[in-house]
């Protein structure tokens, strides 16, 4: 379980979140919502401790984050961003980059589940073709997919998304989304997504604005309080 009290974060004079409390149990898709700059991001760093907090703490299963390894909090968290990052080198190992001792079964496995592997077959040398920096040869949905497959090869215990299907087309974002959803059954995941339709079963769903969460709710919850939540439902003209 992620448990979250109190927490506030600070860039110098700017304060980017406000007293965020909030919870994730165990095998719960808690999806965070909100307007560029409302603080999403920045809370997803504060789970994985690419930043630290300026208030308030962190607890997962109880333990303050900050009193865990880094190595180890993070040997726990899959991340895969709205950034994909690649590396100098093959196909194989920037899937297997979390987990290197993974076999191609393995890798290949992930791979299916990210709705790559077909992909990487036509590359020259398939699993062993080698990717130039930051994988620029290939398109920004292709990107994407690897990194999920490295998420998925990894198994998590937490899983945090950041737009993590936002570079795919709607056929391989829907594909996509359901090979994440029934990994998400397993593990505490959180989820940033401007599109609702990604969201709408999550578990709980927490709106943001200017730093701080202002709707907390499941989907449904939500439209009946009307308030912004129900606002970006009815500007996707999705079927309520």
């Amino acid at each position: 379980m992620i448990q979250a009290k109190g927490i506030e974060k600070s860039f110098g004079t700017l304060k980017v979140l406000k007293g965020i409390d909030f919870s994730a149990g165990k095998s719960e898709v808690v999806a965070i919502m909100g307007a560029s700059g409302a603080g999403k991001s920045t809370l997803l760093d504060l789970i994985s401790r690419f930043a630290d907090t300026s208030e308030g703490e962190i607890l997962f299963d109880g333990e303050n984050i900050k009193n865990l390894a880094i190595s180890s909090l993070r040997d726990k968290i899959g991340i895969v961003t709205q950034e994909a990052i690649l590396f100098n080198d093959t196909v194989f190992r920037n899937i297997a980059f979390g987990n290197p001792c993974a076999t191609m079964q393995e890798v290949v496995a992930a791979a299916k589940i990210a709705n790559a592997d077909q992909f990487i077959n036509k590359m020259d040398k398939g699993y062993y073709t080698h990717l130039s920096d930051r994988g620029m040869s290939l398109s920004g949905g292709e990107r994407q997919r690897l990194c999920i497959a490295r998420a998925v090869l990894k198994n998590p215990e937490i899983l945090l998304l950041d737009e993590a299907t936002s570079a795919l087309d709607t056929q391989n974002e829907h594909e996509v989304q359901a090979a994440l959803t029934s990994l998400m059954k397993n593990r505490t995941s959180i989820v940033i997504a401007h599109r609702l339709n990604t969201v709408m079963n999550a578990d709980k769903i927490l709106v943001m604005d200017k730093g701080v969460i202002v709707e907390s709710g499941t989907h449904k919850e939500l439209l009946v309080k009307g308030g912004i939540y129900s606002r970006l439902v009815k500007m996707q003209n999705l079927d309520l």
